[in-house]
């Protein structure tokens, strides 16, 4: 393998070591053995693709390593850019394409994810693994044989054991342990010796990223739906185009449908013929900052801990940061305690991390759940205890629904509060273990029926059959309540005889439940407010207070509330940690308890006025301001050009389905992230299912595949899925071998 992406401890006495390329910054073409290509081209005649009519690629081969190779062929035909971009990030190389803009990023990711161990574990992996693994690579790395014309930012020649760089298929996978970027700095920016002088308030701002707020998982027992079998409600929120809709199947038992994260070989969240499967981001704490005591000795950094002082062990790091037309390569020593990297400081004290954020049985895990065909084998496959970001709400068709918050949990003392840093100098607040998957947050086929799980507390998502708060250790599950999760519960508590078009129209609905708790205190501070305002924003009152709550593209009410409500939740004290920014419902009811009432009258008037100045009138309707459009390239969004009326809003208000729009130095607000691949699953006999992605199945502007599931998307009508061959057969679009 290439030797750049080898990192090995070593010391050095400099910090920070800056060397200038000569060379232009500039690709090369990518090269490939005789060898190589001989055996790419036998693979490629072991696996045919499918493309059925809406493009979405069917891959069939005898071995389950075949139809790997076919994935991450059909995958590089939509998105190799994608790939690429995923792998810049997990191995800390982002600063090559962006500059120093992500360079702490990339400090933090290299700190976290050693290239060396993820080597080893390749080296050593179960022979059927490493096959699948190879595969990966394989099949990726023909596509760029076959397309010289794709030209790669950094990676010419994908490597194996990449794979396990990326061991969890999540929008934000990394868990830092709330050490941000800017603590990262205070660190290595400088150095060891500079950073106690540097201080940084502990905000919101400074810990928290900004991610889509969203992702639901729905589950129903056979006793709530129409047709007597459990039932699957498959929503991540995610950056639009974020994964891929494919279909596996081999001879050796793989049969799987869902969506792929850029760059994996394995079905993040789908189902095959006996089970499925949703993932949410889960706020469980899994990942701890440590605050380390330490003292340089004779040119050597030592930290204390039960009284002795240890060795900081160090790694060089090296990043080659793009600067212009060309590339300057910063090395960095990084440190390292017993508990883990040191990632960064904060008011002068080092943070060190302990977490466990890539591992072989990660990967493992990921790729096992797909082939599990019951409720015990997925089970056992989730008893590898490695999953580090989801939650996972389960369905099957022996009808059997469960829920679990989290997967890795170590175990931890109680008493102490580990949403905050804790002290690294005492073995008191070392892990004791990690806990068994039964004794984690879960609940399996609850009496109510249903299960929701909107990134909101687990101990609400199956109303009076949700687990008891009291029988789990605080650090389990830290989060709060969000509105999200107050709408789904209405949903289904006493929802009965469900069809799956049903299950999607609830998943679709338009409802924006934290407006249930901001629009009473508004209107109680009008009734109560001098004539004048009165008389000045009685037509918006009347307007919202006539409205149904429901978003709509013809609504003047949801221009008004969107644009008066976003005021109102930026009023909401920032959150000291990311638990705290969790409980979404009490936080806004805290405010409205201390905000004057003034202040929710300026506000809206403040949103009135915004709106005249931006289109001459604040009676605009929601869609004609709201929009989707898929810009040819990704990110050019134009007023002048086609778009669609879009009647979702953002997930903040509690509306389940998600499409999160903003300006783009354009007049009109467009959509960037929220829903993205959806499906409804019934488990009968025979796999029932349909699905919708965000726009269409192609990144090519001229295919009719770019924007063919727009309207669906954005309305909630989906199309079938097609699961069997035999309904493959009859919506064929095209059929060849890789490389053909």
């Amino acid at each position: 393998m290439p030797k750049r992406y080898c990192n090995f401890f070593v010391t050095i006495k400099q910090p920070v070591l800056w060397v200038l390329f000569i060379s232009p910054f500039t690709g090369y073409a990518q090269k490939f053995s005789k060898a190589e290509v001989q055996r790419y081209q036998a693979e490629a005649k072991a696996v045919t693709i499918i493309r059925d009519n809406y493009g979405i690629p069917h891959i069939y081969g005898k071995t389950d390593a075949a139809v790997v190779f076919g994935l991450m062929y059909a995958q590089c035909e939509e998105n190799f850019k994608g790939i690429e971009r995923n792998y810049l990030y997990q191995l800390g190389k982002q600063s090559e394409v962006d500059g120093e803009n992500n360079l702490y990023t990339d400090i933090q990711l290299q700190l976290i994810a050693d290239t060396a161990d993820a080597i080893k574990d390749y080296q050593t992996s179960a022979p059927w693994f490493k096959k699948l693994m190879d595969a990966f690579a394989d099949g990726i790395n023909y596509y760029l044989y076959k397309h010289p014309e794709v030209k790669p930012q950094v990676f010419h020649h994908f490597e194996p054991w990449y794979a396990l760089m990326f061991t969890d298929g999540s929008v934000s996978a990394t868990e830092t342990g709330g050490i941000n970027t800017g603590d990262t700095k205070n660190l290595y920016s400088k150095g060891p010796d500079a950073s106690g002088a540097l201080h940084q308030t502990h905000t919101i701002e400074n810990i928290i990223p900004e991610r889509e707020i969203g992702s639901n998982g729905f589950a129903l027992a056979p006793s709530k739906t129409a047709s007597g079998h459990a039932m699957l409600y498959i929503n991540p929120h995610v950056p639009f185009y974020f994964r891929d809709e494919v279909q596996l199947v081999s001879d050796e038992g793989l049969n799987v449908y869902g969506a792929v994260t850029w760059g994996q070989f394995f079905v993040y969240q789908g189902f095959n013929p006996h089970c499925g499967w949703m993932h949410t981001s889960s706020y469980a704490d899994v990942a701890d900052a440590y605050i380390e005591k330490v003292i340089k000795k004779d040119g050597q950094w030592y930290y204390e801990y039960d009284g002795q002082q240890k060795p900081v062990t160090t790694r060089q790091l090296t990043f080659n940061v793009k600067k212009g037309n060309k590339i300057e390569q910063k090395n960095i020593t990084g440190y390292y305690t017993g508990h883990g990297p040191v990632l960064g400081s904060r008011d002068g004290k080092w943070l060190a991390l302990k977490a466990n954020n890539r591992s072989y049985n990660a990967l493992l895990e990921s790729w096992l759940i797909t082939k599990a065909n019951t409720f015990d084998e997925y089970k056992k496959a989730m008893d590898l205890l490695s999953n580090n970001s989801n939650n996972t709400v389960y369905a099957d068709d022996q009808g059997n629904i469960a829920f679990w918050y989290g997967n890795f949990m170590p175990k931890r003392d109680p008493k102490l509060d580990w949403t905050m840093p804790v002290d690294g100098s005492t073995s008191a607040t070392e892990w004791q273990g990690i806990h068994l998957l039964d004794e984690i947050v879960h609940v399996y086929n609850p009496a109510t029926g249903w299960i929701e799980n909107c990134n909101s507390t687990p101990y609400t998502c199956s109303g009076i059959a949700s687990p008891g708060k009291s029988k789990y250790p605080a650090y389990m599950a830290p989060d709060g309540e969000n509105y999200r999760g107050i709408n789904a519960a209405k949903l289904f508590n006493n929802a009965n005889n469900i069809t799956i078009e049903q299950l999607i129209t609830k998943g679709y609905d338009h409802y924006l439940t934290a407006f249930d708790d901001l629009l009473p205190s508004l209107f109680k501070a009008y009734d109560s407010a001098p004539d004048s305002t009165r008389q000045s924003l009685a037509e918006p009152i009347k307007i919202l207070r006539d409205w149904d709550r429901q978003s709509a593209v013809h609504s003047v009410a949801t221009t008004l509330a969107v644009e008066w409500g976003t005021r109102m939740l930026a009023a909401v004290p920032r959150a000291q940690t990311v638990e705290e920014s969790t409980y979404q419902t009490s936080r806004t009811e805290n405010m409205l308890k201390t905000i004057p009432p003034q202040r929710e009258m300026d506000l809206l008037d403040e949103a009135i006025k915004s709106l005249n100045k931006r289109y001459g009138t604040w009676k605009m309707e929601w869609g004609d301001i709201n929009r989707y459009q898929r810009p040819a390239d990704g990110m050019t969004f134009d007023d002048t050009l086609p778009s669609t009326s879009v009647g979702l809003v953002g997930s903040q208000f509690g509306q389940l389905p998600s499409f999160q729009s903003r300006t783009m130095n354009t007049q009109k607000r467009y959509g960037y992230s929220g829903n993205s691949f959806i499906a409804a699953v019934e488990f009968g006999k025979r796999i029932k299912a349909k699905s919708i992605v965000t726009g269409g199945e192609s990144f090519d502007p001229a295919s009719k595949h770019f924007t063919d599931q727009a309207d669906g998307y954005i309305n909630g009508q989906f199309k079938d899925v097609l699961f069997y061959k035999e309904d493959v057969l009859k919506h064929v679009e095209r059929s060849y071998h890789p490389g053909e």
